[in-house]
C-alpha cells in the first residue's frame, strides 16, 4: 500500500531536518577544530612529538653528533648497574623532596592560618610574605649563595646567638639542608592557595563547633583541616613533582654545575643535563627522563588512589 501524501511529505521533511542538523553539526566541530588548531599544532610538535622522539631515542647510542643506532635496553642495564652516580643522583633527589615537601607544605599552611587573623595591616605582611614566590632565576640564588657564606648574613645572626654556622654549600652535609632552608623563602605562592581556602570555609561551621565547646585547636582539627584537604592534596602532587624536578638551584649554586661538593648537589635532573649536554651521550638521558617519568607517575597515582581516604570535597556523598 502506498502511504498517504501527507505522511510521506512529514517523513520527507524529518529527513531535512536530520541531514541539517547534521550539516549544521559538521560545520560547528570544523569551526571547533579551527579554533584549538593552534593548541593541536603546539601538541603535535612541541609536546607529542619531542616526547615520541625521546622516547625512541633511549633505545640507541643517539650523540647529537652521529646517527641514531638503536641498542635496545643497553642505555636502561647501564644506568642500573654501570653507573654509580645514577645512584647518588637518584638519592640526592629523593632525600630533598622526602624533606622538603612535608616542611614546605606544613610551612605555607602555618603561614596562611597566621595571615588569615584579623589585626590591622595584614595586607602589607600578605603582599610581603608573598613577594618572594614571584622572584627566581639566577639572581635569586646568587643572593643566598651570599647569604648562606661562610660569613653571610645566616652565619651571622646564628653568631649572635653563640651558634657557630656551617658552611653550608661547601660542606657536603650540609648543602641539602641549605637548599631546603631556601625553598622555605619561597612558600608564598602555596600559601596563597591556603590562604584563599581558609577564607571559604564557612563560619557556620566554626559556630557550631562552639556550640559544642570546641576550643581553637579542635576547631582547626576538626573543622578547618577536613576542608581545606582538596587544597592540601593538590599543593602535596604539585610539590612532589617539582621537588624531583630540581635543576636550577644546584647547576647555579654547585661548583661549576657539576653536583659539588662531593656530589651531594648532583640531583637527578643535573646529571641527565650532564649526559646530555656535557658528554653529549643523548640516548642515555633520554633514558633518564623515562626513569624520572615513570618515578613521577607512580607516585602521583598512589597519591590519587590514597586520596579518597583523607581528602573530603564539599559536597560529596558518605558512600
Amino acid at each position: 500500500m502506498m502511504e498517504p501524501p501527507i505522511k510521506t511529505a512529514i517523513h520527507s521533511n524529518q529527513i531535512k531536518k536530520v541531514k541539517r542538523k547534521s550539516s549544521l553539526q559538521r560545520k560547528e566541530s570544523l569551526q571547533g577544530y579551527l579554533f584549538i588548531a593552534p593548541w593541536l599544532i603546539g601538541m603535535v610538535f612541541i609536546t607529542a612529538g619531542p616526547l615520541l622522539f625521546s622516547f625512541y631515542g633511549s633505545f640507541t647510542n643517539y650523540d647529537i653528533t652521529s646517527h641514531m643506532d638503536f641498542i635496545g635496553l643497553k642505555n636502561y642495564i647501564r644506568m642500573f648497574t654501570n653507573d654509580d652516580l645514577f645512584w647518588t643522583s637518584l638519592f640526592n633527589t629523593l632525600y630533598y623532596v622526602v624533606i622538603s615537601v612535608p616542611i614546605t607544605v606544613v610551612a605555607a599552611l602555618l603561614l596562611a592560618v597566621l595571615l588569615n587573623q584579623k589585626v590591622p595591616g595584614m595586607r602589607i605582611f600578605r603582599t610581603i610574605y608573598y613577594l618572594p614566590a614571584i622572584l627566581s632565576g639566577v639572581g635569586v640564588y646568587l643572593l643566598w649563595m651570599q647569604l648562606l657564606s661562610p660569613t653571610g648574613l645566616v652565619n651571622t645572626v646564628l653568631d649572635w646567638f653563640g651558634i657557630n654556622g656551617p658552611a653550608w654549600l661547601f660542606d657536603p652535609k650540609w648543602t641539602k639542608p641549605a637548599l631546603i632552608f631556601m625553598k622555605l623563602w619561597s612558600v608564598g605562592g602555596s600559601m596563597l592557595l591556603y590562604l584563599a581556602s581558609l577564607q571559604g570555609v564557612p563560619k557556620s561551621l566554626y559556630e557550631a563547633a562552639e556550640i559544642d565547646g570546641a576550643n581553637a585547636f579542635q576547631k582547626f582539627r576538626h573543622v578547618t583541616l577536613p576542608m581545606i584537604t582538596p587544597v592540601l592534596f593538590f599543593d602535596l602532587v604539585t610539590s612532589t613533582i617539582g621537588g624531583f624536578q630540581i635543576f636550577q638551584e644546584a647547576y647555579v649554586m654547585s661548583q661549576n654545575g657539576d653536583g659539588g661538593p662531593a656530589n651531594s648537589l648532583l640531583f637527578f635532573n643535573l646529571h641527565m643535563w650532564n649526559k646530555a649536554f656535557e658528554v653529549f651521550d643523548m640516548g642515555y638521558a633520554m633514558a633518564m627522563s623515562w626513569i624520572l617519568f615513570v618515578i613521577i607517575l607512580v607516585l602521583t597515582i598512589i597519591n590519587i588512589k590514597l586520596a579518597p581516604r583523607w581528602v573530603h570535597y564539599e559536597g560529596e556523598k558518605n558512600s
